[in-house]
């Protein structure tokens, strides 16, 4: 059964995991939508959608997936070190690689001036807690990892300490959170490089605790702190970080509805929180996060994932199946194929419309089947290397 699949990494599809194909497909309409996003922005902005966020749009649709699936995948199992020995041979090996692609070329195409060009940098790329140290990666795909990781910590601590939120609390709370963060914080109240540092330190030591056994729930517990104190007092954007982990308990929260464990008014107001959330923020700037767009982007994101809910008992479409098995490597590798098309391709924007086509259908041409490839040939056995240790 692949009740431990997450966000990102879906096993090879088997006909006991039928039932849940449309979580795959979910995610093979994220992944769409984050490419349709980057891609219309840089080669055809005709395209792009203006009255919601494209990417945020998928983005949102991913976390609620991985709400979904997670805790209860965990609940099920029961095993925290098995967890955790396999969740890094699922997020790793094609991150680094796409790392070290993306700084082989460098030569030609120049990392983001935003990634400091220090050691915390690397501090902050190991952890992938990227965004909630404040710390841009190396390909800006890369601060959805920083949210996931820090779910993946705070969903172990709260299985090890036996909170199960049968009621959907945790979503509201990170509603509440979510709100009052961005009335009363403008920017992150803690800055620097030693926070990489401090939160590599305790995320080795962490998993070292956990995996080995040795203080395991103290050193969850640790971890699931952690999270949440860099959450709230480091990322990028507080409210922001808040808003993410109230989706992603949400999804928690559906799963639990449907099971027949709690109710729906939980996510109801978790999403009018989410929704709300930067109203009035301080740090609201982006043209993404005005009420109207916003709004828009998530309730899109809410009723495609209902959508998809509605749909679980039949037969989904192949493609999209497809395309959700390979969403990790899809998600992290479109980035540096696009800008390599980009820098041969030159300025698209303003270039006649059968130009902008071809150079479009190129990349697709270029990125689908890499994808495939980097799935095919990486992503699955490094995933079968990770269950072959979890078993010994």
């Amino acid at each position: 059964m692949r009740d431990d699949c997450s966000l990102w990494h879906p096993q090879v599809v088997r006909p006991e995991a039928s039932r849940l194909a449309w979580l795959d497909a979910l995610r093979g309409i994220g992944a769409l939508a984050v490419v349709g996003e980057h891609l219309t922005t840089w080669a055809m902005p005709w395209l792009r959608p203006t009255f919601f966020n494209l990417g945020v749009y998928g983005v949102l649709v991913f976390f609620l997936v991985s709400g979904y699936i997670i805790p209860s995948s965990l609940e099920r199992h029961g095993d925290v070190r098995a967890f955790w020995i396999g969740r890094p041979f699922r997020l790793y090996p094609l991150y680094l690689a796409v790392i070290a692609v993306v700084l082989a070329l460098s030569w030609w195409i120049p990392v983001r001036a935003e990634v400091p060009r220090d050691a915390s940098s690397a501090a902050a790329h190991a952890t992938m807690l990227l965004d909630v140290v404040g710390v841009a990666g190396v390909m800006n795909t890369m601060w959805t990892l920083s949210y996931e990781m820090v779910f993946y910590l705070m969903v172990t601590a709260l299985f090890v300490t036996g909170v199960r939120d049968r009621r959907g609390l945790v979503a509201v709370a990170f509603g509440v959170t979510a709100v009052v963060a961005g009335l009363a914080l403008g920017a992150a109240p803690l800055t620097g490089g030693w926070l990489s540092w401090v939160s590599f330190a305790v995320f080795a030591a962490g998993l070292a605790g956990v995996v080995s056994g040795r203080l395991r729930n103290l050193a969850a517990c640790a971890l699931g702190v952690m999270a949440l104190a860099l959450l709230l007092l480091s990322s990028r954007v507080p409210w922001f970080g808040a808003a993410i982990l109230a989706v992603m308990f949400t999804g928690t929260a559906i799963r639990r509805w449907e099971s027949g464990q709690g109710s729906l008014w939980p996510v109801a107001l978790a999403a009018s929180l989410v929704t709300v959330a930067p109203v009035r923020a301080l740090s609201a700037g982006w043209w993404w996060v005005q009420p109207d767009v916003w709004g828009t982007t998530v309730a899109l994101a809410g009723l495609t994932f209902a959508a998809g809910l509605a749909w679980r008992a039949r037969r989904v479409p192949a493609v999209l199946t497809w395309l959700g098995l390979m969403s990790y490597s899809l998600y992290l590798v479109h980035l540096p194929v696009l800008l390599v098309v980009m820098e041969i391709a030159g300025e698209m924007r303003w270039s006649p419309l059968p130009l902008q086509i071809g150079v479009s259908v190129l990349f697709l041409a270029l990125v689908l089947p890499g994808s495939r490839l980097t799935y095919r040939f990486l992503e699955r056995p490094m995933q079968r290397l990770g269950r072959r240790l979890t078993a010994s």
